[in-house]
This record gives structure tokens, sequence and C-alpha cells, in this order.
């Protein structure tokens, strides 16, 4: 089997579907599976529905524009309504529950953000079938997608990928999946995260022992750098799994975080391609990678961080310190990215404001604290570093030469990224000179 996942961008209009379903009529040989995310836009605008909706009104102009959106790509598709009426009448309810209630909370947004996907899915089946490929529309949580109730995050259950492989086995037609969603054991529905479409993939390709898990976006692969910021940037044609997760977790946008884990563990590549340009051969991602004369494989930025240093002398030679202070995020569920210390400090970065002056007031009570907005994890990414000598010196210097001032450093244990933190302003800069010193 193949599992091909589309993004928004590849069905965000009628033309777009018409070309997906295209593409997966051109792999029919290889037994495709496919995963949707939600048509371009309709996302963010179900959820400032929801946030309209709780204020009692005014969600009405943005509940219309997703029932046009859907209603005009079926009449350019020439597929019926009837595929996503009763979706949308059923997200009209929920739209009535809030009003209603004066409020939501993370079991009604995951509800109301589904919709996305699983009218997306409808739509992309029903243009397969209308194309003459057999094909049938599935809410994941049909097939086997049962998670834990740690709504907006949910996480699959130990037995998901044996109920998918079931369910799989016995579909005869081209199955459309939902990405991003699930239900709990309750069976409530649940979503994995902005982005959680790339991990539905990986989660159904490791539940069949995919042959690979295909992400198709808008851009040819996975860059040097983001192509915003350096339009010269050039598409890696092979990358590690562990490059690859470096460079998701520290800003590229082409792939969700835990979209390489799953693909991990049953090594099966993944592959980002564009489908706008089917044709390119776009970025394979494979257990090893590939070394090449290239040390530096790439360069992100995650913009916005925060850093919040933390010095005490009771952490001189005391056992016991770093467990408190980590306790701190662990009861607020804020994940830490970056980590430097010192006999006295500890200094590390996390990437919104979300409970920032809660734990600030918290970690008071055990050290004394500074805590600065406004600031970029840029990070370099390559495999080939570990056993290549002065290449921190070659990204030091250039930061040196550009005036660029540096306030956190942090080398990952594996040595195959070096990571620091400089203002937001600079961030760019540094991306537009470090991408001129190892890629010319």
């Amino acid at each position: 089997m193949l599992v091909m996942k589309f993004g928004g961008s590849s069905v965000g209009s009628a033309e777009r579907i018409r070309n997906v379903c295209s593409i997966v009529r051109s792999r029919l040989a290889e037994s495709p599976v496919v995963v949707v995310s939600a048509l371009q836009g309709i996302t963010d605008s179900l959820i400032d529905a929801a946030k309209k909706a709780a204020k009692g009104n005014g969600y009405e102009k943005v509940f219309q524009k997703i029932v046009d959106t859907h209603q005009a790509a079926l009449q350019e598709l020439g597929l019926s309504r009837e595929l996503v009426e009763p979706l949308l009448k059923e997200l009209q309810k929920k739209m009535e529950i809030i009003v209603k209630l004066r409020q939501t909370n993370v079991e009604l947004m995951d509800e109301v953000q589904s919709f996305g996907e699983r009218m997306s899915a409808r739509i992309v089946a029903g243009e397969l079938s209308r194309q003459g490929v057999p094909s049938k529309a599935f809410d994941a949580f049909e097939i086997g997608m049962v998670t834990n109730p740690n709504y907006g995050e949910a996480e699959p259950l130990p037995d998901t990928e044996e109920k998918i492989n079931e369910s799989l086995k016995k579909i005869k037609v081209v199955p459309v999946i939902t990405g991003f969603i699930g239900k709990d054991s309750a069976g409530h529905i649940t979503t994995l995260g902005r982005g959680g479409s790339d991990y539905t993939a990986a989660i159904i390709g490791a539940s069949v022992g995919a042959k690979a898990i295909e992400i198709w976006t808008d851009v040819n692969g996975v860059m040097t750098t983001d192509p915003k910021i350096v339009p010269e940037a050039k598409t890696i044609e092979t990358l590690s799994f562990e490059e690859a997760s470096e460079l998701a977790y520290f800003g590229a946008k082409v792939l969700h975080p835990k979209t390489i884990l799953p693909a991990v563990q049953k090594n099966i590549p993944v592959r980002v391609l564009n489908s706008f340009e089917p044709q390119d051969r776009g970025t394979t991602i494979t257990k090893r990678g590939e070394l090449t004369r290239k040390v530096v494989k790439a360069i992100a930025c995650k913009k916005h961080v925060i850093i919040i240093s933390v010095s005490s002398t009771r952490m001189l030679a005391a056992h016991g310190f770093l467990s408190r202070l980590f306790a701190v995020f662990e009861e607020y569920r804020k994940s830490v990215d970056m980590l430097a210390t010192s006999e006295v400090s500890v200094s590390l970065t996390v990437d919104d404001m979300d409970d920032v002056d809660n734990i600030e007031k918290d970690l008071k009570s055990i050290a004394e604290i500074e805590v600065k907005k406004n600031k970029s994890i840029v990070c370099v990414v390559g495999d080939g570093m570990k056993s290549t000598p002065g290449i921190g010196a070659r990204v030091f210097s250039v930061m040196g030469k550009h005036k660029i001032n540096v306030e956190m450093i942090s080398q990952g244990a594996s040595e195959i990224n070096i990571s620091f933190v400089v203002d937001d302003k600079d961030g760019e800069n540094a991306v537009k000179a470090l991408h001129k010193e190892f890629f010319g």
C-alpha cells in the first residue's frame, strides 16, 4: 500500500481537487490510501465561527462563508450538495449550542474543527468516483483511530494501529480518510493538533506497513531554508529521519513534528512532494539519510520564542533542583525547546505566551527569574556535522561578522544540529547570512 496525504493547499479549490484525483489515479497500481486535510482556510474559519458564536452573535457570516466554499467546489465539480449537506446541518446545530452556552470548551472546539476534514474527504471521494475510480470517504475514527481524551493534542491508543490495519484490509475501494481527527474511548471527537493530518498519514502508513508515506504540499519538498526568507533556497533530495525531525521541530513548515515518529519505528520512507508539480522528485526522508559533500543540510528558524532564565546559588552541588524546576513546566504542560545550563543557572526556551506569567510566578518561589520575549531560534542541521570539525566556528564567525548578538547556544546530543537564540529582528538576517555561507 501507498499512503498519500494531501494538505489544505492541495485541496483548496475544485481545480486543485481535480488535480489531486488525477495524481491518485496515476498511482492506482500501488493501492493508494488517501488522507486529506480540510479545504484551504476552512479550519481557521471554523475556529473563528466558534469564537464568534461564544460571544453570542456574529458567527453567521463566517458560517455562510464555510457553506459557500464547499458548495462552490461541489458545483464546479458537478457533484451533489448532498455530499456535505448533513454535515453542514450538524455544524449549524453545534454553533447554536455554543451560542446558547455563551462559551466553548476544548471538547466542543475539537468537534467543530473536525467538520473541515469530514467534508473535504467526502468531496475528494466523490470526485474520484466521478472520474471512474471507485472510492469512499471514511472518518478516521470509523477505521480505528482511537485516541486518548487529550483534546487538541490527542494521541492514538496502543491498539490503534492493529484496528486500522484490520479495517483497511476489508475496504475494496480507494479509501479517502480524514486527517487530523479521531475519537476517544468514550466516543467524543478529538484532534491531533494543528498539522495533525501528517500525523494521521504516518499512523496509517505504520499500521499497514506501507511502502511509503507521501506528504503532498505546495512546495518541492524540504528546502535548505524557508524560501520566503531566501528565494534561492534549494530542495534537499534526501534527509535522515533525525535531520527531518530537528528541522520540523525548529520551524521547517513542511512537516508536522510528530509525523516522523511512526515512520521511524517501522522504517518507512517519507516523501515530501508538490501537488502542483507532481513530476518533481521532492525530498525523500529515510532512516539513515545520505551523507553528501554538503555537511550542513538546512537552516531553520523558529520565531517569537521566549527565553526563561533561572538563577539560584541553591543549584550549586544540589540534587533535585532541576526536578523541581521542570515540575513547574509539567504542571502547565509547557514544552521546552532549548536548554542550556551552568552550575548556578538554567536558560530555556518556550514557544508561546500561554501561562508564561503563571510559570514565572511559580518559579520565583525557588529562584531568580528573567523572562526575555520576542526571540528567534536559529537551527543549523546536518548529519555530517558530527564528523566535521569547524562548523561551529563558521556559524558564529558569520554571526560576529554580521554583528548579530547570540544570547543562548545549544548543541543536540546527536551532534547533528547547532541551535542558538537571537532577537526576532535578527532572525531572518541570521538565516540569510548562514545560507550564503553554507550554500553560496
